[in-house]
């Protein structure tokens, strides 16, 4: 269960705009208070989420034996979703970039100065994604105790928020080192933020897919 929510978690966590954000703070006047505040808000909103996602399976019953049916339906459904996003977003040709575009709403808020856009950011950031559901969904399915199932649900929100305190951590370790090296990976990781959505999409639709229908057959 928890090696199952664990990588759902990982492909949850591969977010170019979340490492954006990581690398507008740590070239912010106060990077330290920045990113303490960002990534506040991106732990606030993915554990709302996950409990959120937890009650809502345990209160519908997915979680009883007898739901099999229902419970890998969902899953497919998600696969489903996802992968037609995924080969959406593929087919889909990029919009030529134009010198005078309009920032989008998150890039503004990224560089507002106010410590509670910092928070918004993190939170606008950490929607729930199809990866995010799935590896939720699996914990809140498994046969486990609550201890075990708070344990893993703590651990997919530092998993999926990874991007965000492991970088802060190298920085109050070694702030100029980090701060370069994680601009360096944010303009590679930019430069292919649409092949690493895409396949991030295709991968856990993939996976859903599979693991929904063969649970229904």
């Amino acid at each position: 269960m928890l090696g199952q929510a664990a990588g759902f978690a990982v492909l949850a966590a591969l977010s170019p705009q979340a490492l954006l954000a990581v690398a507008v703070y740590l070239g912010s006047a106060n990077p330290r208070r920045a990113m303490l505040i960002y990534l506040a808000g991106a732990v606030t909103m993915t554990v709302i989420l996950a409990i959120v996602i937890l009650v809502a399976i345990h209160a519908g019953g997915l979680n009883h034996p007898r739901q099999r049916q229902p419970r890998y339906g969902l899953r497919l459904g998600l696969g489903v979703l996802a992968l037609g996003a995924g080969i959406f977003m593929a087919r889909r040709k990029p919009k030529p970039k134009k010198e005078n575009k309009k920032p989008s709403l998150v890039t503004r808020i990224m560089t507002h100065p106010a410590p509670i856009m910092a928070f918004a950011v993190g939170v606008l950031l950490f929607v729930p994604s199809a990866s995010f559901i799935a590896a939720v969904q699996v914990i809140a399915t498994a046969k486990a105790s609550i201890g075990l199932i708070v344990l893993a649900t703590a651990v997919v929100v530092i998993i999926v928020v990874a991007f965000v305190w492991l970088p802060f951590g190298f920085f109050l370790a070694a702030p100029d080192a980090t701060t370069r090296y994680v601009r360096a990976l944010d303009a590679w990781v930019q430069a292919r933020s649409r092949v690493i959505i895409v396949g991030v999409l295709l991968l856990v639709g993939l996976l859903l897919v599979i693991n929904g229908a063969t649970g229904l057959a």
